[in-house]
């Protein structure tokens, strides 16, 4: 889980940069997400497995028609700011799957 994690990161920075927006400070709960899920249900972790799946699946063919868009010089800031907003959004839900102290 902690390589897709990273990959799915490394993934939201380009959009993060295609829509033009600072980049983020990482929480220790976005750092660390991988060995603190460790420690929740196993429920809670299958759904984590899914959900980080669910998002590269969506962040692939995302950056790839942003990519494709840019190359044709045409402005995809509006794009990649929603993608990133969604991003944002479900990783966020990710984060609350997290067992709290």
């Amino acid at each position: 889980m902690e390589a897709k994690w990273a990959v799915l990161h490394e993934a939201a920075a380009v959009v993060c940069a295609l829509a033009g927006e600072e980049p983020e400070y990482a929480s220790s709960e976005i750092r660390n997400f991988p060995s603190m899920i460790d420690a929740a249900a196993p429920g809670r972790r299958a759904l984590a497995e899914n959900g980080i799946d669910d998002l590269i699946a969506v962040l692939e063919p995302g950056i790839a028609a942003l990519l494709a868009v840019n190359a044709r010089a045409v402005d995809a800031t509006p794009a990649a700011g929603a993608l990133w907003r969604e991003f944002v959004t479900a990783r966020n839900a990710l984060l609350a799957l997290l067992p709290r102290a």
